[in-house]
């Protein structure tokens, strides 16, 4: 399987995805990090893929997202957006609203 059928069935086989460098637990850059404190904070589950164990991945992501960062979230098989775009929905409410338009267990409304 080459990488972009692994993204591809990554991003379709859950229903939120993190491309982050580290992990869920140990985020290894502060976009990354802030990300996870967000998906956190709402509640979501969500995978997280480590592009740093993998070369492949870290570029293979970024030519599938046609994004040049990361991290890079995708809700149900779309792509939302680095941490800015990530952070700035999170605040004005609107991502709290994507996941529940998604059918996603959230807390309650969220902002900051």
């Amino acid at each position: 399987m080459g990488i972009e059928q692994f993204i591809d069935n990554e991003v379709k086989a859950n229903d939120v995805v993190l491309f982050m460098k580290g992990t869920p637990q140990f985020p290894m850059c502060g976009f990354s990090g802030q990300v996870v404190q967000i998906l956190d904070y709402l509640g979501v589950p969500y995978k997280g893929l480590n592009v740093l164990e993998n070369e492949e991945l870290r570029n293979g992501i970024k030519a599938f997202s046609n994004w040049p960062t990361i991290p890079q979230l995708y809700v149900k098989g779309e792509f939302v957006g680095g941490c800015d775009i990530v952070r700035e929905m999170f605040q004005a409410g609107e991502l709290h609203s994507l996941m529940k338009d998604k059918g996603l267990p959230v807390k309650a409304a969220a902002t900051v």
